[in-house]
């Protein structure tokens, strides 16, 4: 090294084509504002009361900014393919957004910020349609269950603010059923 020469390694960043397993802590975290696995349990068990052992089978993945995937299992980090697991949260936003297919997946353990919806609102919520809708819980992002052979079952993210429930059941998925 000559002197005028930079010595400090190049902070390590985000890249979007390859999974990169999420630290366990923010003390293990090389890449600025990557989620560590310690922040997305703790953020589950904050926002649906959902215990942090229900992930016990699950390493978490980055891939893309923010994209959060849940994979049962192992794999060597980082690695390049196009998918792992299935897609859970979104992260490095805002406020972060659970994914359809990770309530749908993890939703039934859910006991905080849930809104069960029958009938019409239910059929519409599946349409992709926003309503008003009787809500006394947390604004925010919300597990939408539906009952089922006597049981709640997710069927997807709503987003309740001013009174609306706002269906965001991705456009690919919605349906349109009879309200029965």
């Amino acid at each position: 090294m000559t002197a005028g020469e930079d010595s400090a390694e190049p902070t390590p960043t985000n890249d979007g084509q390859r999974f990169d397993r999420l630290p366990e802590t923010a003390a293990e975290r090389t890449v600025p504002g990557r989620a560590t696995r310690a922040e997305v349990l703790e953020w589950w068990d904050d926002r649906f009361a959902v215990p942090p052992s229900t992930f016990d089978e699950h390493s978490f993945w980055e891939k893309g900014a923010g994209k959060i995937w849940a994979y049962s299992g192992e794999a060597p980090s980082p690695i390049e393919i196009e998918g792992l697991g299935l897609a859970f949260l979104r992260t490095r936003q805002e406020h972060w957004k659970p994914t359809t297919n990770a309530v749908q997946r993890f939703g039934r353990e859910a006991t905080k910020n849930v809104i069960q919806v029958e009938g019409e609102t239910a059929t519409r919520f599946l349409a992709g349609e926003d309503q008003e809708v009787d809500w006394d819980g947390d604004w925010g992002y919300l597990i939408v269950t539906h009952e089922y052979a006597g049981e709640p079952e997710p069927i997807g993210v709503g987003l309740y603010l001013y009174g609306e429930l706002r269906s965001v059941v991705p456009k690919g998925r919605q349906e349109s059923l009879d309200p029965r």
